[in-house]
């Protein structure tokens, strides 16, 4: 790697690579007290100096691994000492936002919130949104095909992104920066890449459908005594609010009840102790009537029994107040070792599922804690586990209990985080032997040097 460093050094100049001290001292990733293992860290500013970089280390059969803002939760983005890391940090420029087309030209590196904040200033959205906004990447939304909380109305990154431009391992640059909503010339390359964690490419640029900025925006929790209550909530807001519904989260009580209290806020918005809370969200072009409607489709709820209380948040600050609770994932992390899940299944099986996964849990530990959320508008939950070890064994025992009965019902080991390292072993729940044929096939196709290893020795899986 030494010859690969200085021929690096020279093609990118000073802070383009870092060694030693300088790679040690970043963090490995989001929630994560240890630090980065690596060779070294490049820090392209280009898609020009992107495919110089892959064509050398093509050349030296040198493995990369790709960092945007290291918010996975998967271990995509782990390294080994002798891994060489591409960054993206330097890759921050927004190079167009068309009010017409309504579309945005961004390089990789730009943060979501940025993004964000550019395009609002021309009265757009773009409409993916997370928790993780003011430190996730653009090229990382992409590489994972990202989710979070409006997916309900606005799909994923995928239904808003209109071209990828990305680099091969060989240092081939895929200019597909298509620009257009309808575009049936030939393959659509951008799907290659998107959600494919980097595995057949760097993605360098993009360009992203915009959409017009909502006039009105109002958002209410309620709480709902039974999981049936959930779901014809959920038909009942999307057809009262005319296509207006933009997000549909569900917290379970066990979760609810610990982000209701201190120190994420004094006092709960609603009382404790229903098994359901749902934080739903309406966006439309028409503040007065907009506001009238939901008032009005939220009290038939609540006379219709479908809920059992409810406030409403119809001013900003009442609005990130509520969402505070959503957000507030790391008030979880009190109760000692901690694992994240991230699946998807048909609406319908989700309570057997869960009764399932807390029988399960359960009966690794006595002290085991299972919070249970999600975006079930659009059929993802995520469990946070407190097993009350962190040992390998229990670790994956938490995750069979997990992942294994999704087999049965059709289900997905990930909704939107992607598979990372860390659900390689359980890839073959949701997909079949020919699919990961395929998979694999694809991904020689692009890089006729990339190595697959051996089947895992804890499952016996092909990974």
């Amino acid at each position: 790697m030494d010859d690969l460093i200085q021929r690096l050094e020279g093609l990118l100049g000073s802070g383009g690579v870092l060694v030693g001290a300088d790679v040690q001292a970043r963090s490995a990733g989001i929630w994560r007290d240890d630090h980065l293992v690596a060779g070294a860290v490049v820090r392209p500013r280009n898609t020009e100096e992107v495919a110089a970089i892959l064509a050398l280390c093509h050349e030296h059969r040198q493995p990369v691994v790709t960092h945007g803002g290291l918010t996975g939760l998967v271990h995509g983005a782990d390294a080994g000492p002798e891994e060489l890391v591409l960054s993206t940090e330097r890759m921050t420029a927004i190079e167009d936002i068309d009010p017409v087309d309504r579309t945005a030209r961004v390089q990789a590196g730009v943060p979501l919130a940025a993004l964000q904040d550019a395009v609002a200033e021309h009265d757009l959205i773009f409409p993916l949104d997370l928790g993780a906004r003011g430190s996730c990447r653009i090229g990382g939304n992409l590489a994972t095909n990202a989710g979070g909380n409006r997916v309900v109305r606005f799909g994923m990154t995928r239904e808003n992104t209109l071209g990828v431009e990305a680099v091969l391992a060989d240092g081939t640059v895929i200019p597909a920066l298509n620009r257009m909503v309808k575009n049936n010339s030939g393959f659509d390359l951008k799907h290659w890449f998107i959600g494919t964690e980097g595995t057949l490419g760097v993605i360098t640029r993009a360009v992203l459908r915009l959409r017009e900025a909502p006039r009105s925006r109002v958002s209410a929790l309620l709480a709902l005594d039974s999981f049936e209550a959930v779901t014809r909530l959920l038909k009942h807001l999307d057809a009262g609010l005319g296509g207006g519904l933009s997000a549909f989260e569900v917290m379970w009580d066990a979760f609810y009840d610990v982000v209701a209290r201190p120190p994420v806020r004094e006092n709960p918005p609603l009382p404790t102790g229903h098994p359901f809370y749902v934080l739903c969200e309406a966006m439309g072009g028409d503040p007065e009537g907009d506001a009238a409607r939901f008032e009005t489709v939220l009290a038939r709820a609540l006379e219709d029994g479908l809920a059992a209380d409810a406030v409403l948040a119809d001013t900003e600050a009442r609005q990130a107040d509520l969402w505070r609770l959503r957000d507030s994932v790391e008030a979880l992390f009190t109760f000692g070792p901690y694992q994240i899940f991230d699946v998807s299944l048909a609406i319908g099986d989700m309570p057997a599922y869960v009764a399932r996964v807390e029988e399960s849990v359960a009966a690794i530990s006595s002290a085991a804690r299972l919070f249970t959320f999600g975006h079930l508008g659009d059929g993802n939950l995520h469990f946070c586990v407190a097993p009350g070890a962190g040992d390998a064994d229990t670790v994956l025992a938490v995750e069979r209990a997990v992942y294994e009965p999704l087999a049965a019902i059709g289900g997905g080991v990930s909704a939107e985080h992607g598979i990372g390292l860390e659900k390689k072993r359980w890839l073959d729940l949701s997909r079949s032997p020919a699919e990961i044929d395929l998979m694999q096939r694809m991904r020689t196709a692009l890089d006729p040097r990339a190595r697959w290893s051996e089947p895992d020795d804890t499952t016996g899986r092909t990974t």
